[in-house]
């Protein structure tokens, strides 16, 4: 139980490194392998290039897709969705999406929160890339790199 009490409760997420890129970086923040105290749930943030997009993709579990920063769109099985800073956007279990960042000046960063561990520990693993990220950048945006402070 002194393990539990002793955890960490602030993760500075500046301490961590993006991966991904050139138009979509992530960093994962809050996971069961990085955070004993947080063993059902996964944060990640993400971060577009202005103009950029990310994976085509779907998994079982769903998710909250909080808007920090920027405007874009999503599709959710076909559906656009528009979204902006301080939205709150709900991917439904089971969802083809894919997230656009449509402002062409500025980036767009999102918080995102999911269930995933819990799904994967009920065998619920379906995750699959539908079409890759972009491997290349978006014209006018070759040297673009996401926010260190963040």
């Amino acid at each position: 139980m002194s393990e539990l009490f002793n955890q960490p409760r602030i993760y500075p997420t500046q301490d961590l490194k993006w991966k991904g890129g050139p138009q979509n970086f992530g960093k994962k923040v809050i996971n069961p392998q990085a955070a004993k105290i947080a063993q059902s749930i996964e944060t990640h943030v993400d971060a577009f290039a202005p103009g950029g997009h990310g994976q085509r993709h779907g998994h079982m579990n769903s998710a909250v897709f909080f808007v920090l920063k920027g405007k874009g769109h999503d599709v959710h099985d076909g559906r656009r969705i528009d979204w902006e800073a301080g939205d709150a956007l709900i991917v439904e279990n089971g969802c083809v999406h894919q997230h656009f960042s449509d402002d062409t000046e500025n980036e767009s960063i999102c918080l995102i929160m999911k269930a995933k561990p819990l799904f994967l520990f009920m065998h619920l693993i379906f995750q699959e890339v539908v079409e890759f990220p972009p491997k290349e950048p978006v014209p006018g945006q070759e040297d673009y790199t996401p926010p260190a402070s963040l």
